[in-house]
This record gives structure tokens, sequence and C-alpha cells, in this order.
């Protein structure tokens, strides 16, 4: 009998699947095709009924073109010699200078939420916007 742990992670791994194919417009059909596997397999996989093989687990990686990490969700670490000098540097300096470091932190993060909350103009480099001011009609242009 399978635990509560691994049935988690078994329907997990099936609602990936799902979104990963959804997301890219695949059928059932389709995918099952490409990996090499029974569409009603497939169909028990997504639902958490069949655990993914490793086999097909990496068919399924390469035809979506992740690696595993991208697949579970995971963003690379960090260099780690990269972060021990940074590290290094902030503790280097004086307070003053830490708190400078913060405050610059705090506005870059608020700096690309803004960014990433803001819909992209549509055609923005094809269309630049003229914000001279137009006399009105009927009159012209010193």
């Amino acid at each position: 009998m399978s635990s509560p742990l691994n049935s988690r992670k078994v329907h997990l791994v099936g609602s990936r699947i799902r979104e990963l194919r959804k997301g890219r417009r695949l059928t059932q059909t389709e995918l099952s095709e490409k990996i090499g596997v029974a569409q009603s397999d497939l169909s028990r996989m997504e639902q958490g009924e069949y655990k993914v093989g490793l086999d097909t687990l990496f068919k399924i990686l390469q035809v979506f073109d992740l690696n595993m990490s991208e697949f579970f969700g995971e963003s690379p670490e960090p260099d780690a010699a990269t972060s021990r000098e940074l590290v290094s540097d902030f503790a280097a300096l004086s307070a003053e200078g830490q708190r400078e470091v913060r405050d610059f932190v705090r506005f870059k993060k608020l700096q690309e939420q803004d960014r990433a909350a803001e819909p992209a103009p549509e055609n923005a480099a094809e269309k630049p916007v003229d914000e001279t001011p137009q006399p009105p009609p009927g009159e012209e242009n010193p």
C-alpha cells in the first residue's frame, strides 16, 4: 500500500504533466505517441493512478525541452562563490554603506515588481507616441 506522501508525489507529477501538455496544446493522444505509451496509461499518470517511470519522465522532459529542476519548478541555485563574495563585500561595508545597499535592493525589488505588473504595450517599438500638444482644428502651428 502506498503512503499518503507517495500518493501526493504521484499526483504532483501527473498534474505537472497535464499542465505542460495543455500549455503546449497537445492532446493526450499526441503526447502519448511522442513518449511511446498508451493514451490510457498517460491519462492514468495524469490522474495520479499510475506512477511515472523514470524512462517515461525523461521522454516527457525531452518533448517539453525541460530539465528535471524546471519540471519541478525549482530555481537554479546561485553560484556559491558569487554568493560568498557578495556577503563578504557587504560585511566589509560601514553601517551606513550596508543601509544604502539594503535601500537599493528594496528599490530594485519594487522596480521589478512594478515592471512585472505592467502590461506590455502593443507594438510600442513600432508606434512611438507623439505627446506634442496639437492646436485645435482649423488653427496652424506658429
